[in-house]
């Protein structure tokens, strides 16, 4: 009889229509796979062996296989949205249990920390407390922090600038920085003391001899020493005279409000040039900053976390971490877009992102699910049909048997 057949058939067209109709209903689940029904015959053996006419006992699923290729890239307004471009998995960590997530949907919790929405942290490489990167071999909860950024003090300021050759001397015993005709031209350089205080640092520049500037400073008013802090000398060519320019000028400065003081600060003129042209500067620079409070954060493509503070400084706060397997269609699925590890997928390959063959991150994205709803539709139609003409065979059996229960 071909019941067995039958309804082997309506099993397993059944399960198909189960797995196509969870793949519709998570269309729009972020970083879901979508899966197949993959079947297998089933035939009767024998004491002898397999029998060659048999004509089978119908079907049965032989697995439920999720296909772990690439979904579309969705552009979000979260910078902590991270998309996973290519191969890997993000690595989670919930009361030390492991899972691994296609799903980028993270942000930051009370304490600090990078989860999702199942609360599952993200782990990653740390930092110490200089800012480097510490590679460790188990991975750690990422934490960003939210504290200020302490202040650094200037140690260095440089001007770039092209002073006029065609300028008149005057004489030096003549300066007052409160009458411009005592000198050419002047710059202003804002540097930080300890405590992150702004202050002024003015430099004047005067020609006193061919191709000879004497340059005098001042901090926040303030003259700094007497007479010029230094002499800048150039070449015939235009170019500083290295032989008789001593640079940097070594300035301390006297720091008012409750910080160091004096401050020792390097002021370098190197690069500037003396031509026949307008008095123009062309770089301002120092390397001093006032305290900052953080303003967000951002993910690079390779994985490093880093908090954008007030003061135009970023700081790392750690680098995330991918996963990769062997064999992705081993993994368990657990729900809630996380899988585990198991003896099928092997164990996980952990590394930064874009290193060996793990993807890209892209931050302010999702991966969409790679459902194609269009194929998925057509499949559930011949899914119905499938399970429609093994209906019918249970109904030509059952006829069959009719007829010869009726026989006379």
């Amino acid at each position: 009889m071909g019941f067995q057949q039958g309804l082997s058939g309506l099993n397993a067209a059944s399960k198909n229509l189960e797995v196509i109709g969870n793949n519709v209903a998570n269309t729009n689940t972020v970083g879901f796979k979508t899966s197949r029904a993959e079947f297998g015959d089933v035939y009767a053996s024998s004491l002898l062996g397999a029998s060659t006419n048999s004509p089978g006992l119908g079907t049965t699923v032989q697995d439920i296989a999720q296909q772990f290729t690439q979904g579309s890239l969705s552009v979000t307004n979260n910078p902590l949205d991270v998309a996973v471009n290519g191969d890997g998995f993000f690595r989670l960590s919930k009361n030390g249990a492991i899972s691994f997530s296609r799903n980028g949907a993270f942000h930051v919790d009370r304490d600090g920390y990078i989860v999702n929405a199942n609360s599952e942290r993200l782990t990653g490489s740390p930092v110490s407390p200089n800012g480097a990167i510490l590679n460790s071999s188990v991975p750690q909860d990422l934490r960003v922090g939210t504290a200020d950024v302490a202040p650094n003090t200037t140690t260095e300021a440089q001007v770039v600038a092209n002073f006029d050759s065609r300028s008149t001397t005057l004489p030096v015993a003549g300066f007052s920085s409160s009458d411009p005709a005592t000198y050419h031209n002047s710059t202003t350089v804002q540097f930080y003391d300890s405590l992150g205080n702004s202050h002024s640092l003015t430099t004047y520049f005067m020609k006193d001899a061919p191709n000879r500037w004497q340059v005098f400073a001042e901090n926040d008013g303030a003259p700094v020493g007497v007479g010029p802090v230094g002499t800048i000398t150039f070449t015939s060519t235009g170019a500083i005279d290295t032989a008789a320019t001593t640079l940097p000028f070594n300035l301390s400065l006297n720091i008012a409000g409750g910080a160091t003081t004096p401050q020792a600060v390097a002021l370098d003129f190197t690069n500037s040039t003396q031509f026949g042209a307008a008095y123009g500067v062309t770089q301002v620079s120092q390397d001093g900053y006032t305290s900052g409070r953080v303003l967000g954060f951002s993910i690079g493509d390779d994985g490093m976390v880093l908090g954008r503070y007030s003061n135009g400084q970023t700081r790392p706060q750690g680098q995330i971490v991918l996963a990769s397997f062997r064999n992705p269609q081993g993994l368990t699925p657990i729900g809630n877009n996380d899988w585990l590890e198991s003896s099928e997928s092997g164990q996980p390959l952990v590394g930064a992102p874009s290193t060996g063959s793990l993807g890209v991150l892209q931050s302010g994205a999702l991966e969409e699910s790679n459902v194609d709803l269009t194929a998925e539709l057509v499949n559930m139609i011949v899914a119905q049909r499938v399970y429609q003409a093994n209906a019918q065979t249970i109904r030509t059996q059952d006829q069959l048997l009719q007829t010869l229960v009726t026989l006379r």
